[in-house]
């Protein structure tokens, strides 16, 4: 199994996995923050863009772990947290410093104008594949210039 693992340390380590959770969808259930730890997880069942190129007709999805650490407060708008059954679509990751940083925002932008927002004191996240793939016909798709 080629499972992936990547870990982001700055805005551009964060692009990297932004690219690789691109269209993971996860449901409400699978979010968790530990106040105590400053930890926020979320399991996902990303989509695997880097086999995807190509005239391909199966693609593959993969269970995964999303883990962002020094994080100081969540925030979400756009679902209802109470619904742990409702699969919400996650399309990228931003960061927005505060000052000169290292501390910010990292936004995970979500589907249907919801967002969860993590005030973190630097970024430091890490992706990892947690279990084996699966096909799927489908492959998402984004209007051009999106």
């Amino acid at each position: 199994m080629d499972a992936l693992k990547l870990l982001a340390l700055d805005g551009e380590d964060l692009g990297v996995v932004s690219a690789h959770v691109q269209d993971a969808v996860f449901k409400v259930g699978g979010i968790a923050y530990d106040a105590r730890r400053r930890q926020f997880t979320l399991v996902v069942n990303r989509f695997v863009w880097e086999k995807a190129q190509g005239k391909r007709r199966n693609f593959e999805r993969r269970r995964a772990v999303l883990l962002f650490k020094c994080v100081t407060a969540v925030r979400s708008v756009g679902f209802d947290r109470a619904d742990a059954e409702a699969v919400l679509d996650l399309l990228a990751l931003r960061f927005d410093v505060k000052g000169e940083g290292p501390e910010g925002t990292i936004e995970l932008v979500l589907a249907g104008d919801a967002s969860i927002e993590l005030d973190v004191e630097c970024i430091e996240a890490q992706l990892a594949d947690t279990g084996g793939a699966w096909e799927t016909a489908f492959k998402p798709r984004h209007p051009e210039g999106a």
